[in-house]
């Protein structure tokens, strides 16, 4: 399925595509414990931005491979590239218009991120 997403004032569109049952992470790090980031990790090809990117801004921190893109209008943060996948795309699904119908929600313990991330490595293979 191909689902369409976007920022709240709608500057910033993208499709994704994944399965109508897909597993999320509900990660307790700083950052997104504090924007509530629901991540659907993806295979790149998978996500199409559907509008120009210079519509984006970037934040980095730490490592500064996670690329963090927010709408310059509104500040919504729907994705980014993942420290843990950076051959990957995470989608907020907060952000999607519709969401598949069955999401399963884990928690991932982001604060102790160097000892987890490994479990997330497959997400970006397209092995959800």
């Amino acid at each position: 399925m191909i689902y369409q997403g976007s920022c709240h004032c709608g500057a910033v569109k993208f499709n994704v595509e994944c399965p109508d049952t897909i597993e999320v992470e509900d990660c307790n790090c700083s950052i997104c414990n504090k924007t509530g980031f629901l991540h659907l990790i993806v295979p790149k090809q998978d996500f199409t931005l559907l509008t120009d990117k210079e519509q984006l801004t970037t934040y980095t921190f730490n490592t500064g491979v996670a690329q963090h893109y927010f709408c310059k209008t509104c500040g919504v943060k729907p994705f980014y590239v993942p420290r843990s996948n950076p051959d990957g795309m995470d989608i907020n699904i907060r952000c999607l218009d519709t969401q598949p119908k069955n999401i399963t929600i884990v928690k991932f313990d982001g604060q102790n991120w160097e000892q987890h991330a490994h479990t997330l490595a497959h997400k970006s293979q397209g092995n959800n």
